[in-house]
Order: C-alpha cells, then sequence, then structure tokens
C-alpha cells in the first residue's frame, strides 16, 4: 500500500471540555432550543447541565488556555530572526554620499535641486543656438523637403461566384 497516505477522521470537540471527540465516543446532547452540543463524556455533560464553568475547572481546555498551561515549547518555535535592513551603496553613489544626501536639510536639498535644473536648462539652451548657427552656415537646407507620396490605383477585386465559398 501507500506509505505517505493519512487516514483522516472526523473529530467533534467537546463543548464543555474541549478535548476532541472520535467516532463512536461522545454524546450528542440536542437542547428544546435545536441547538445540538456535544460530550466527550457523561462527566462532562452533568457539569454542562449543573450550569458549571468550564474556565473554573483546572481539568478543561478551557483553562489550561486561560492559565497559559502547556504553551511553552510552541512560544519557543514561533520565535524567529528579523530581517535586519543594512544600507548598501547604489551603482553611481558610495554609501557616504547616500548618508551625506539624507542628513541634509529640504531647504538645502531643494536649491540643489533647483541649481542642476538651472544648469540643464542652460545646456538645451546652448545646444539650440549651436543647432541654429548649424543651419544659418548650411543654408538652411538641414533636411531635403518632402515628396508627396503618389497614390497607386488597387487592382480590381475577383467577382464572388455564387456556390463557392
Amino acid at each position: 500500500g501507500s506509505r505517505g497516505a493519512k487516514m483522516v477522521i472526523k473529530t467533534e470537540t467537546c463543548q464543555f471540555s474541549g478535548f476532541k471527540i472520535y467516532p463512536g465516543h461522545g454524546m450528542r446532547y440536542v437542547r428544546t432550543d435545536n441547538r445540538t452540543f456535544f460530550f466527550v463524556s457523561s462527566k462532562c455533560e452533568a457539569s454542562f447541565q449543573m450550569r458549571r464553568n468550564p474556565r473554573k475547572l483546572n481539568w478543561t481546555q478551557l483553562y489550561r488556555r486561560l492559565h497559559k498551561k502547556g504553551t511553552t515549547e510552541e512560544v519557543q518555535k514561533k520565535r524567529r530572526t528579523r530581517a535586519t535592513k543594512t544600507q548598501r551603496a547604489i551603482v553611481g553613489a558610495s554609501l557616504d554620499v547616500i548618508k551625506q544626501k539624507r542628513s541634509q536639510k529640504p531647504e538645502q536639498r531643494a536649491a540643489a535641486r533647483e541649481a542642476a535644473l538651472r544648469e540643464i536648462k542652460e545646456r538645451n539652451r546652448a545646444k539650440q543656438a549651436a543647432k541654429k548657427e548649424q543651419k544659418v552656415k548650411t543654408g538652411g537646407t538641414a533636411a531635403a523637403p518632402k515628396q508627396p507620396k503618389i497614390k497607386q490605383p488597387k487592382p480590381a477585386k475577383a467577382k464572388a461566384v455564387p456556390g463557392k465559398r
């Protein structure tokens, strides 16, 4: 047979004690308002009927959960190492440059940005001026005038023959 396959058993949980109820065990109690309760034993059922508080009985799961019993190993397992963030240099900027920029005041940053933009604009203006001078030197024939396209007549379609697709 197959080794890895496990049998799945449908289990209920006891409404009073919180224990698992396996098939063929326990009892079902249906109240007059049609609510159903599952109990693992007559002890649980009797305690339920007597309106006992399962939180105060130290053998129930509710009590154990409330008073943190038997959960020490689970807590240790759940703890794990957090990923620590580290700053690294990016291509084109070393770590100290990045740190220096981060510690800058916003006004200083804005001023630097304005200066950079101004410099780029100056460069663009110089380029435009150079282009104009080039045009003047060559006599304004930098590009040949475009010729209008001549439309060619489309070939006539063959007429449809009835009965053929």
